[in-house]
């Protein structure tokens, strides 16, 4: 790419953005893979009517801590 063109830092890999939510769902993902190992057990014993569906809202209650911890700066 010749110098002096627009986003050279960009497709050189100098700046990678990534926004905000993206963030989230990685910190989130991490909470769920916790989570999801504490629970398992209970979540396939029979005990929950959907596992899948509250294995989900497992997931998305994540992400929403994971949003909180970067917005409260704990992260």
């Amino acid at each position: 790419m010749p110098p002096g063109m627009p986003l050279q830092d960009v497709v050189v890999g100098a700046s990678v953005y990534f926004p905000p939510i993206f963030k989230a769902v990685f910190i989130g993902l991490f909470i769920w893979l916790i989570v999801h190992r504490l629970v398992r057990n209970w979540l396939y014993s029979g005990a929950v009517w959907h596992p899948t569906l509250m294995d989900l809202s497992l997931f998305v209650l994540s992400v929403c801590g994971g949003m909180f911890l970067l917005t409260t700066g704990l992260f």
